[in-house]
């Protein structure tokens, strides 16, 4: 389903958005060597919570997880890369941590992603790929209007990813989101432009791109759901949700 959001919608969307970005910069804030994985769970189910908002995680079972999420974030460490199941972990210096974070509120969905290394001290490796999911959602988004194609998202991402030295994955990517989590259409994060569903004002989208060091190839961890790099490498992953207006792309994850 490819769903069309109304203007009144949309300005429900953008407090969804703020919400999940602003949590997420506080989460952020908090999560130094020491933090547990579990204890960032309970603030982001606290802040949930207390806005008013529910999770679109805690219930989630789709197809290529083991049974509901049961967490209210993704806590995703160094070689993990994509839906990180929290678990007793305390962080150290150095390790690169992505939260991953949806949340529904007012019957909208917004969905944002960011990486960051624990303790802030020069991680050149860690820092460089995140650098290259930032430059790379930034070019998705920079040709995302009306009158774009999914393609030319894809096109854009990919061309930063691979510019910077990364193998790309395409069995996860970004993703059509407004009343639900998931929704179509996908956006791999790498493409031909001018190809796929052409992009109109009321749109939402996910925007993702992510990378591993040195692999296209994903592991499933033992505990059904964490996705690691096969090779044991660092990972990044950053994502925002947009909608299409009239004049381009507007990102609505960005905290207040």
């Amino acid at each position: 389903m490819i769903e069309i959001l109304s203007p009144k919608e949309l300005r429900r969307a953008r407090d969804t958005g703020a919400l999940v970005g602003t949590i997420l910069q506080t989460l952020k804030d908090r999560s130094t060597a020491g933090t547990n994985l579990l204890d960032i769970d309970r603030w982001a189910k606290a802040m949930i919570i207390e806005a008013g908002a529910s999770s679109c995680y805690v219930d989630y079972a789709p197809s290529f997880g083991r049974g509901p999420f049961g967490h209210y974030i993704c806590t995703a460490v160094n070689d993990a890369v994509l839906h990180g199941l929290p678990h007793d972990y305390a962080l150290a210096d150095g390790d690169l941590l992505t939260l991953d974070l949806a949340v529904s509120m007012a019957g909208v969905a917004a969905d944002a992603a960011i990486s960051f290394v624990v303790g802030g001290g020069p991680s050149p490796e860690s820092d460089a790929m995140i650098d290259a999911t930032q430059r790379a959602l930034s070019a998705g988004i920079a040709v995302a209007g009306p009158g774009a194609r999914i393609g030319d998202i894809s096109h854009a991402i990919g061309s930063v990813l691979s510019a910077a030295g990364y193998p790309i994955n395409t069995q996860f990517g970004g993703h059509g989101i407004g009343s639900t989590m998931h929704q179509d259409p996908h956006i791999a994060n790498t493409g031909r432009p001018g190809r796929g569903y052409t992009l109109r004002p009321g749109l939402m989208l996910a925007l993702e791109p992510w990378v591993m060091a040195d692999t296209a190839e994903l592991v499933t961890d033992a505990d059904g759901w964490t996705l690691r790099s096969a090779t044991g490498c660092r990972t990044a992953h950053t994502e925002h949700t947009i909608a299409i207006t009239g004049e381009g792309a507007e990102i609505l994850t960005l905290p207040r």
